[in-house]
């Protein structure tokens, strides 16, 4: 092999382990500071506190709901506290993590979950490269939203309009197999 086309590879080898570096990084979550995250722990909607504008729902999985809805029914947005579920649709949650889990996504995991009447399947979680049903990665809309939003999407938060109804989107809600047990 000549010396150009072993300094070509070594190019080519340099630039794809670079790219391999920054998407590792853009993608690497703090494991001390994930938070336990189960099926079990995701519930029919209306189990969830509804906010006030009626757009989505939320929780919070270390028991503080108030922060939580504190800024979920702010008009000036501000920074969800670990622990926050937000639910719009019941096959898709976000989950806020300890701070510095994941700088890039403000420590927010996207859930995409399989429902039923027996409970919630996760079929898919992570931070940039969760396609949801419809086939739209969940970070790349979400990222969008203004600062002081968090990566929430509303409808004046700098996202892009979601390509069905505010009607369509009750109908979803309320149709959530989860909510129709008989337990």
């Amino acid at each position: 092999m000549s010396l150009i086309r072993i300094k070509s590879f070594l190019k080519i080898i340099f630039a794809f382990t670079a790219a391999l570096l920054i998407i590792t990084q853009s993608n690497s979550q703090n494991s001390e500071k994930q938070l336990d995250v189960t099926a079990d722990l995701f519930k029919c909607l209306t189990e969830m506190a509804r906010v006030g504008s009626g757009v989505f729902f939320v929780d919070n999985l270390l028991g503080d709901l108030d922060g939580t809805m504190s800024v979920a029914n702010s008009d000036n947005g501000g920074v969800y506290p670990a622990g926050s579920v937000i639910s719009l649709v019941p096959t898709e949650v976000m989950i806020k993590h300890n701070e510095g889990w994941n700088p890039e996504t403000n420590d927010w995991e996207f859930i995409e979950l399989n429902v039923s009447e027996s409970g919630s399947e996760i079929v898919g979680r992570g931070t940039t490269d969760v396609i949801n049903r419809f086939g739209g990665n969940c970070f790349d809309c979400h990222k969008l939203a203004r600062p002081e939003w968090d990566l929430i999407c509303g409808i004046s938060h700098g996202c892009a309009p979601l390509p069905i109804t505010r009607e369509a989107i009750a109908g979803i809600q309320n149709s959530d197999p989860r909510c129709m047990r008989e337990d």
